[in-house]
């Protein structure tokens, strides 16, 4: 049948005649999509959707920052103008070692060495100056032998940095127990030629 025929017939869904209180059936009902009851799912999908996708990007982001910087934080920018940054110690120091003048390996080069020896004197620790002082004469001895070892090419300005290393270890090592030399510095240092 026709639809004009069904609407005045006033069919329902079966093909039955709808009773006088029901209305018949919608024309519309069937034939399409009714938006207004689809509209809202659809909304709701979108949400979703959305907030998923910001959930994954954020986490992607934050393990990737993660892993690039190994979880470290990023380094301090320093003015490379300042290159001492901090306090530097304040050390007491020991110079009644005197002048050492010896030979060197070389024949007719000679050495004449001043040593002064900085160490920790934390607020004017006796100790540490008395167990200093104990041991003069044997770093005396030990800065001649040290300096008759060496040879005029040795003892060069541009080695004075890795003399002065080499002096404070050895003799943190093989003299001092207590009180331990952190600085060593020439206040002369003089290699002649005979």
């Amino acid at each position: 049948m026709s639809d004009a025929k069904e609407e005045e017939l006033n069919l329902n869904e079966g093909g039955e005649a709808a009773a006088d209180g029901e209305k018949g059936a919608d024309p519309k009902k069937g034939k399409g999509f009714d938006l207004k009851a689809l509209l809202p799912n659809i909304l709701k999908f979108a949400a979703i959707g959305l907030a998923a996708l910001i959930f994954i990007v954020t986490v992607a982001v934050i393990t990737f920052n993660i892993m690039s910087t190994g979880g470290k934080p990023p380094p301090a920018i320093t003015d490379p103008t300042n290159a001492y940054m901090g306090k530097r110690p304040i050390y007491a120091w020991y110079n009644l070692i005197g002048p050492v003048t010896t030979r060197t390996r070389d024949p007719n080069v000679t050495v004449t060495v001043e040593v002064q020896i900085g160490y920790d004197d934390l607020n004017g620790n006796a100790a540490a100056a008395s167990n200093i002082n104990a041991y003069q004469v044997e770093m005396r001895d030990w800065v001649r032998r040290y300096f008759s070892s060496k040879t005029a090419a040795d003892l060069l300005p541009e080695n004075e940095l890795r003399l002065k290393n080499e002096i404070r270890e050895r003799l943190n090592t093989e003299i001092l127990d207590t009180t331990k030399a952190r600085q060593i510095m020439f206040t002369r240092f003089d290699v002649m030629e005979l």
